[in-house]
């Protein structure tokens, strides 16, 4: 997917730009996004705990499980409590950055970790890795639907691609169906996904089918809510080799007839390559786009199955499931 000379925004833990505004006074700069992801996203970076004051440098703080709920304290100072302030701060920031189609969390924070955190019981000890940043849990509980990742989990060729896809299908929404949605707008996005969607999750595929159905005959607004809950949650199943297979091979469906008996073998032969893993994603796609340039079909061409981000960026030279 092209956004053309459109930089995406995105919010950002702001140490993994490479500013020193952790509580040692150093930073944890992540080059995949300062170097590669930054010539796609807009950073609109945040250090919750320099906002309300913790200063640079500053005494270590972290998660603690107690009868009114997990805690964010002081290790030196338990007096220390910074939770409402941290959550506060998520507040402040989706109001500031409403445009924003993703977000990258700095991992192991008490304000920023989005998954399994370390917590803490009020004895010191450690209790379990159940905990989520004070800053982290109140932005998704703000805003539920937004591809979030921690930078330290995009080593993952999986969840990277999960993640990249999510946020380039987010502004895409934007872009095209949210602010001013209609019948015939939804129902062109939704084309454009069909098989992108059947690839994360069949069952999505099926129920956001009868959902766009009903555009024309329900109102727009209610239904545009729906549709994106059931599209972004669709697009959080990471897209497995079977379900790219089946995609493939529904594609391959428009060219019946079309192939001789050579290119059906060879084209056979290198979609079950990537079955059996023996070649990436883009093995198949490749060979399988180059065949459809017989079949002059716009719905085809226009499919974001091909590229659900730049193609420069390579995602899908890795060989994962």
């Amino acid at each position: 997917m092209d956004t053309g000379s459109q930089k995406i925004p995105v919010g950002i833990s702001e140490c993994l730009l490479g500013e020193p505004v952790r509580f040692d006074g150093g930073h944890k700069r992540n080059r995949f996004l300062t170097d590669v992801m930054s010539r796609y996203f807009d950073y609109r970076p945040v250090c919750p705990e320099v906002a309300i004051g913790l200063g640079i440098p500053r005494k270590p703080i972290r998660l603690v499980a107690t009868d009114k709920g997990t805690r964010v304290r002081g290790v030196a100072d338990p007096s220390l409590d910074v939770t409402e302030a941290l959550a506060a701060e998520a507040d402040k920031a989706v109001a500031a950055m409403p445009d924003i189609c993703g977000y990258v969390l700095m991992q192991n924070s008490p304000s920023c970790g989005a998954f399994r955190m370390k917590r803490y019981g009020e004895n010191d000890h450690p209790l379990d890795s159940e905990g989520q940043g004070a800053y982290a849990q109140r932005l998704m509980e703000l805003h539920p639907l937004l591809p979030v990742e921690e930078a330290g989990r995009l080593t993952d060729p999986g969840l990277r691609d999960n993640f990249i896809t999510r946020v380039f299908a987010y502004w895409d929404w934007n872009q095209s169906v949210a602010f001013e949605p209609t019948p015939a707008r939804l129902v062109d996005f939704y084309s454009r996904y069909k098989y992108q969607v059947m690839a994360h999750h069949v069952p999505s595929y099926k129920s956001l089918g009868r959902l766009v159905a009903q555009a024309g005959s329900r109102d727009i607004h209610e239904l545009r809510d729906e549709f994106l809950r059931e599209f972004m949650a669709a697009l959080g199943h990471r897209a497995t080799r079977k379900g790219n297979t089946n995609a493939i091979m529904h594609l391959r469906g428009y060219l019946r007839g079309l192939l001789d008996a050579d290119e059906q073998d060879e084209l056979s032969r290198v979609i079950e390559s990537y079955r059996l893993k023996e070649v990436p994603l883009v093995v198949p796609l490749t060979l399988l786009k180059h065949y459809l340039l017989k079949v002059d079909n716009p719905y085809l061409q226009k499919q974001t199955f091909w590229s659900p981000h730049p193609e420069k960026l390579g995602l899908r030279n890795a060989n994962v499931d």
